[in-house]
């Protein structure tokens, strides 16, 4: 329990950690935004698409040796990253690190499931193991502010080696192997397929508003991701040992629990990047003081988990897991409304409830899915929810760096084509206009005001004016999107889960079909 928690604190730590080093990553290597981008989806990327594959091999090789391999990818690829002279060179080595962490958490369930028979023991494992996720990715933000103010960008990838360190030694010495269905095979082609179809996506994604959405390459990138997304569906349905057991996705509450792992990662947790970004780029707090900021969603992520894991034992499935996400999706509305005046403080209450609701999910969401699912099944149900939680992620950043940059850059492009200094019009150049708006729509924020010629001086208030309105503007559109996002999703998450309920009050279970049913609110869900 030890080694497994340890090695997922460090992993989701590294998927949020990033946020406070973004805006020097960005001075540093001269990254425009989707460099940035690439340095939070390089690392989701293969932890979406190989998790799967890495628990089918943990239980055929042994799922020690596969985490133990892991970790040690991981940390090397840690101090890779630290060392990286350029943004190119940096988002590969995340890819690598992101492989590392796939299989990581590929066995990470699978070898609590193995020393926890099932039961009471195993759920509360299982959700120990869930706070430990959600403290993980609340704890990113200040101690990443701290680390980076502190050491600079890179220690946020060095402090991978003492506690991967410590998870190494202590997985060699007390940690016995274990092995899983050791006649199932690894399913090749559906991870490709799956690759290629999140790749193929989240690229066009991040590259339409550079690129053009109507350009043949993005529309070809779509088109190639829904055909490959389509065989990936095709393959599954056929093949004997499915990376993705469809029959079990295709169940309503599953679905439903599926789908609310996406959202939370889709939604709040993406948006934290760009929150941090604006914090520190135009609000201009120094990376620590951008997570002193952040402790009210930190705090709230933490106290979350054990919230969540007590209403469980009142309430039943179909109500606590929807009552999450409408959490996640009031606290990102109470977030919107953001314009050029808009200060820190207009963000807590959001941070507050949308936090309560991400730490509420991350403790509960894999043993929620259990109970939709055969015993049998167990394995492969919190993989997908895992996998769900990543592809989210991947979406998010992507989708919301699409609409942030967009928005951001529409409105520089507005002002300063309007741009006057005592009612007499400054006549901006396109050399300097393109590089202003495209430092705004990569979350530069004031940072922009130190490439402004001499002769813009005159000007330079309202140029910091238009800075704020344009970054406002960007951040705006994004959380709008995600709360919309948030909000939708509940309701056809509640929708879901409500209809396997009923269609499981309504009709016998078949034999050998029996449900996990660990707890009272699991019963009371049946």
């Amino acid at each position: 329990m030890i080694v497994v928690c340890l090695g997922v604190f460090m992993l989701l730590l590294d998927m949020t950690i990033v946020s406070a080093a973004l805006a020097d990553i960005q001075s540093d290597l001269s990254a425009d935004l989707s460099g940035l981008q690439w340095v939070v989806d390089g690392y989701a990327l293969p932890m979406a698409a190989f998790l799967l594959t890495a628990a089918t091999l943990g239980d055929r090789l042994g799922r020690k040796r596969m985490y133990v391999s892991g970790l040690t990818l991981f940390v090397a690829a840690s101090i890779g990253c630290a060392l990286a002279g350029n943004i190119t060179t940096l988002d590969a080595v995340r890819v690598v690190q992101g492989l590392g962490g796939a299989i990581m958490l590929g066995v990470s369930l699978p070898m609590i499931a193995a020393v926890y028979p099932a039961g009471k023991r195993r759920s509360t494992a299982i959700a120990i193991y869930g706070a430990v996720m959600g403290a993980g990715s609340a704890a990113g933000p200040l101690l990443g502010g701290a680390l980076v103010d502190a050491f600079g960008w890179p220690s946020i990838f060095f402090v991978n080696i003492p506690i991967g360190a410590i998870a190494l030694v202590v997985a060699l010495l007390r940690v016995e192997e274990s092995l899983g269905d050791t006649t199932r095979r690894v399913d090749i082609l559906g991870t490709v397929t799956l690759s290629i179809t999140l790749v193929t996506a989240v690229y066009a994604i991040i590259e339409g508003n550079a690129k053009g959405w109507t350009s043949p390459l993005i529309l070809g990138l779509f088109a190639l991701a829904a055909l490959f997304a389509i065989a990936f569906v095709l393959w599954e349905l056929r093949v004997s040992d499915p990376l993705m057991d469809l029959s079990v996705v295709r169940r309503p509450g599953f679905a439903g629990v599926s789908l609310a792992a996406f959202i939370t990662s889709g939604t709040l947790i993406a948006a934290t990047n760009y929150l941090a970004l604006y914090f520190m780029n135009t609000l201009e707090f120094t990376p620590f003081e951008a997570g002193v900021r952040a402790l009210p969603l930190t705090i709230a992520c933490v106290v979350g988990a054990p919230v969540g894991m007590i209403i469980t034992r009142k309430l039943p499935m179909h109500q606590v897991v929807p009552l999450s996400t409408a959490l996640i999706a009031a606290g990102l509305w109470a977030m919107t409304g953001i314009s050029a005046e808009t200060g820190w403080t207009h963000f807590i209450t959001g941070m507050v409830v949308a936090g309560l609701g991400v730490g509420m999910m991350s403790a509960i969401a894999s043993d929620a899915a259990l109970t939709f699912v055969r015993e049998a099944d167990a394995g492969m149900a919190t993989g997908v929810v895992s996998t769900a939680r990543q592809i989210g992620t991947v979406i998010g950043i992507a989708g919301m760096g699409a609409l942030f940059t967009h928005f951001a850059t529409a409105s520089a492009r507005d002002d300063l084509g309007s741009l006057t200094v005592g009612g007499v019009p400054v006549d901006v150049p396109p050399a300097e206009s393109a590089a202003i708006t495209d430092g705004l729509g990569s979350g530069a924020g004031l940072q922009i005001l130190s490439f402004i010629p001499d002769q813009y001086t005159a000007a330079l208030p309202e140029i910091t004016r238009l800075v704020r309105d344009s970054s406002a503007a960007g951040l705006q559109a994004a959380v709008l999107a995600a709360a919309t996002a948030a909000t939708v999703f509940t309701f056809i998450v509640y929708g879901l889960i409500r209809a396997d309920r009923h269609r499981s009050t309504t009709a016998a279970v078949p034999e050998g079909e029996e449900l996990h049913d660990d707890h009272p609110a699991h019963s009371r869900s049946h």
